[in-house]
């Protein structure tokens, strides 16, 4: 019996044979879509995360187009400091500013830690409209920053070229710094439950800041925190790991346990493939800059990526980050045209 979408990208994810790599790029995948762009015509970002009709809608869009095996939710990361009590706008010369700064334990005890859940109402509403409109046909993705990257927003204060805040702290005064990380663990748990109960058939855990740590401090500032999240809710559903960090730090992340790890363009999936356990499915890795380039050279990209990976059990073929917003849509469908007609070995 052929599998549908849900079924083949849940297969990947626990490194069961498939009939194909499934496609879901990674993220903002909507952003080069016209509908869009309409849509951010007549709302703000916040207003489309915060109301679960608009969001559903523009994570619904890409799906419609290109027929991709899951639909990830169309929100942010700093949902859960929001929700803490730490406001972020964004500002008009680009990036996101927080209200105020998190600079330590007496700034961190003005946060809201007890019923995160609670504040955070639009996205169990957003996941339910998403289940209904799904129909079991293609697989419902959650996610969540990761308690160190949300850290460094919270305690810089906003988006930064040069995160430095949070790194000082965790030298300074460590065990100050993990009570804070123990506690945004907490508030991460709690919020990945919500969506499970939503309906979130997996998660994804974007640490895009762990490459600020050495191997040394990565396992105990970040790895570890990832590790406790994976055992609170990996039994439900998977749990898939994005870090922007070089091969010195997988180990900690490989010993967190998750169902699977997903690559940036850095990384040559080669490598990946001989490094990362066979019981870990493998997400990755087309880098989104070739995106906006030639269709010719996104197919050729995309080969060499699925030749490397050819055959490995647990493979999610996606992009390396973010789709950028300047990509043409004849772009996305040619990608998807090359890996759903890939030779696939079985």
């Amino acid at each position: 019996m052929m599998m549908n979408k849900r079924e083949r990208f849940l297969n990947a994810c626990h490194c069961k044979p498939v009939d194909c790599p499934p496609i879901w790029l990674m993220r903002q995948a909507g952003r080069a879509l016209p509908e869009y762009r309409a849509m951010k015509e007549r709302h703000t970002f916040l207003e489309m995360v915060q109301t679960p009709e608009l969001a559903a809608e523009v994570t619904l869009q890409p799906l419609r187009r290109f027929g991709f095996d899951a639909a990830i939710l169309f929100s942010d990361i700093l949902v859960i400091p929001e929700a803490l009590g730490q406001k972020y706008h964004f500002r008009d010369t680009g990036g996101v500013c927080m209200e105020f700064a998190v600079r330590g334990a007496q700034d961190a005890e003005r946060l809201q830690w007890k019923g995160v859940a609670e504040r955070l109402p639009y996205v169990d509403g957003t996941l339910r409209l998403l289940k209904k409109e799904l129909g079991g046909q293609a697989a419902l993705i959650g996610f969540a920053g990761s308690p160190w990257t949300l850290a460094n927003f919270m305690v810089e204060g906003g988006s930064s070229k040069n995160f430095t805040h949070a790194l000082a702290w965790w030298q300074e005064d460590r065990a100050g710094c993990e009570r804070f990380l123990a506690r945004l663990t907490q508030a991460v748990i709690e919020y990945l439950e919500l969506q499970i109960a939503a309906g979130a058939e997996a998660l994804q855990i974007f640490d895009t800041l762990g490459g600020l740590l050495d191997a040394a401090a990565f396992g105990p500032a970040a790895a570890r925190w990832r590790g406790e999240i994976g055992g609170a809710v990996g039994g439900r559903v998977p749990v898939i790991l994005f870090s922007k960090v070089p091969q010195t730090h997988w180990r900690p992340m490989i010993g967190a346990g998750p169902a699977g790890m997903s690559m940036d363009s850095a990384i040559r999936m080669a490598d990946a493939r001989q490094a990362i356990p066979a019981g870990i499915a493998i997400q990755g890795n087309l880098d989104p800059a070739i995106m906006t380039r030639g269709a010719d050279e996104v197919e050729a990209g995309a080969r060499r990526i699925l030749q490397e990976m050819n055959g490995r059990n647990g493979f999610i073929f996606n992009l390396g980050h973010g789709l950028p917003p300047t990509t043409p849509v004849e772009n996305v469908t040619r990608l998807v045209e090359t890996v759903r007609t890939f030779a696939w070995q079985k």
